[in-house]
């Protein structure tokens, strides 16, 4: 079974999620709700792709996605702010939109789970 990282501030959207990605197959391993605990869930903790939610309290959860890219994990956005919330570094992520339903998780977790597709990490890296 594949792990999951989920970064969610908003706890009625986390346990959505959470729910949407357990009915789909995965194990949610650990849940951060805030920029300071991504950071230490992203660099310590032990799972195969994470769901990153773009604002966390009003924080980017980019220096979470830095530190995915350097450990080699995939990672997808899920955000209300669409493309527009991104910044360039990191505009060919794969990302959904909220609100998103099942079908849609799962397509992006795909994309960023199958070789040789968008997964957030930055070229050459290894995964």
């Amino acid at each position: 079974m594949r792990r999951a990282l989920l970064i969610e501030d908003e706890v009625m959207v986390a346990m959505y999620v959470e729910d949407l990605l357990r009915e789909a197959g995965y194990q949610v391993v650990a849940l951060g709700t805030t920029l300071d605990h991504a950071l230490v869930l992203a660099r310590t903790a032990s799972f195969d792709f994470a769901v990153l939610d773009i604002n966390l309290a009003g924080k980017a959860s980019f220096p979470v996605a830095a530190i995915l890219r350097e450990r080699g994990i995939p990672f997808l956005f899920a955000s209300g702010y669409a493309s527009r919330g991104l910044i360039e570094e990191y505009s060919d992520a794969v990302r959904t939109q909220k609100p998103f339903c099942s079908r849609d998780l799962t397509q992006a977790i795909d994309r960023i789970l199958t070789p040789g597709a968008p997964t957030g990490l930055s070229p050459g890296t290894s995964q």
